[in-house]
């Protein structure tokens, strides 16, 4: 197909990406629009250093190979480069979606998913704003190397979601509720005019009952969601081993082997899981794998490109990803989940005398030490949940609250997104997930 010359590493990565994205303010249509969007981002690496470059016009991709290879220094060893050895040959098709894709569905169908809504986004008399919103992708990816990689997937997601303002007087309360799959029925079937109603009468509930919680160390259970969202901004960040390039002192902290949580804990990544995580294989052709980063409570993998694992003398694991054609690819998560333990949730909440439930949060973030800020938070007392409780953060020194987890639920839920998504160096929002079970940790700083 290309002409790679000898002495170089090469490879050229193609996406045509198909979007939707549809949205209404109180009702009143504000954006409805389709977009096909064909690109190239093109390699050439010469054991020294990478050159790059992308078009939008594909049939310059072997100009802009050209112009890079004389940019370039030749190697007549470039094979034995430590980066080059761990770069995969790949060859193969896994196109999934092309039966159900999205583009097939009309867009007054998606306007219509929407607008059914309406009615339930306004069952509460306190609703003083509501905003939908329906965003699709379907992405066809094409790879091939000068190691011999030719590779072929699809991968498709497509989300609603409700947003709703609440107010009453003085005090005012928003969130928002959806749904994202990868298919337009799995859609249809579980973003419903009753969950939104639900939703809208759980808010209700918040605004005119949740009371500022008194700052203290608490018991705390955090939901799926919550439980996910701590996997990936405490602890799933710092395991991209591209922050520790360069930091000795990050390598000692992290070193593989070290007891760093409780001994049930167990965290993975995998691009192989369906939902907003699926990448078969990255943006280097490195096909994904299950890289359990904690296990059994200790450390036992971080996430890698070729450069990172050749620095580290580590193997890749699939987690170069790019947001699109126009960016190099980085060290990024794909589901990043906490496995499930053997204790039913119900349980979980029994053991609890008085506490907090995280149900949803706002954002989060961290490194050595977490922050999340919960949306919809419940106090528990004498193991049941109790009145809605206004927490302004959860916070915590990350290892110290990976050891004071003392509790897993039976099962495990992955949330899928397709509003928003991962930002890293310049490249936001990236596709990603994260879940985990319900998580009950025996103390954690709330205020």
């Amino acid at each position: 197909m290309y002409r790679f010359r000898e002495g170089f590493y090469s490879d050229v990565r193609m996406e045509e990406r198909f979007t939707t994205s549809i949205r209404y303010r109180n009702g009143v249509l504000e954006e409805s629009r389709q977009s096909t969007v064909k690109k190239a981002f093109i390699r050439v690496y010469d054991g020294k250093m990478w050159y790059y470059a992308s078009t939008y016009r594909l049939s310059a991709v072997q100009d802009e190979l050209d112009k890079l290879y004389a940019m370039a220094t030749p190697d007549e060893n470039i094979g034995e480069s430590p980066v080059v050895k761990r770069l995969q040959a790949n060859r193969e098709t896994v196109i999934k979606f092309a039966g159900k894709c999205v583009r097939n569905v009309s867009i007054e169908q998606k306007r219509k998913l929407l607008e059914d809504k309406f009615s339930a986004a306004q069952s509460s008399e306190y609703v003083r704003m509501f905003v939908g919103l329906y965003s699709d992708r379907y992405s066809v990816y094409e790879f091939c190397s000068s190691k011999g990689a030719d590779i072929k997937y699809d991968m498709q997601l497509c989300g609603a979601r409700i947003s709703l303002a609440l107010a009453n007087g003085g005090d005012n309360f928003t969130d928002a509720e959806g749904s994202t799959s990868d298919s337009f029925d799995k859609l249809a079937a579980e973003f419903t005019a009753d969950k939104i109603k639900d939703f809208a009468a759980e808010l209700e509930n918040f605004l005119l009952h949740a009371k500022p919680v008194q700052a203290g160390v608490y018991p705390v259970i955090l939901s799926p969601v919550a439980a996910g969202v701590f996997a990936h901004e405490s602890f799933g960040h710092k395991s991209e081993a591209d922050f520790m390039l360069g930091d000795e002192t990050m390598k000692r902290e992290w070193t593989l082997g070290k007891k760093v949580g409780a001994d049930m804990l167990s965290i993975y990544d995998s691009g192989a899981e369906d939902g907003s995580g699926y990448v078969p294989f990255d943006d280097e052709g490195t096909r994904a794998q299950k890289t359990y980063l904690i296990k059994n409570g200790v450390l036992t993998g971080r996430l890698h490109s070729a450069e990172t694992a050749a620095d580290l003398d580590e193997g890749t694991t699939g987690n170069a990803r790019a947001l699109n054609c126009e960016f190099e690819p980085i060290v990024r998560m794909t589901s990043t989940v906490i496995e499930a333990g053997s204790t039913p949730a119900e349980e979980l909440f029994s053991r609890v005398k008085h506490g907090y439930f995280i149900k949803s949060y706002k954002h989060g973030s961290g490194m050595s030490t977490f922050t999340i800020a919960p949306n919809r938070a419940y106090e528990i007392v004498d193991g049941k949940i109790g009145a809605p409780a206004k927490i302004a953060v959860i916070s915590g020194n990350v290892f110290e609250t990976l050891d004071l987890i003392d509790g897993l639920s039976d099962k495990t839920e992955i949330i899928s997104g397709i509003f928003g998504g991962c930002g890293k160096n310049e490249q936001f929002p990236l596709n990603v997930s994260f879940g985990g079970p319900y998580v009950s940790v025996s103390k954690i700083n709330i205020q």
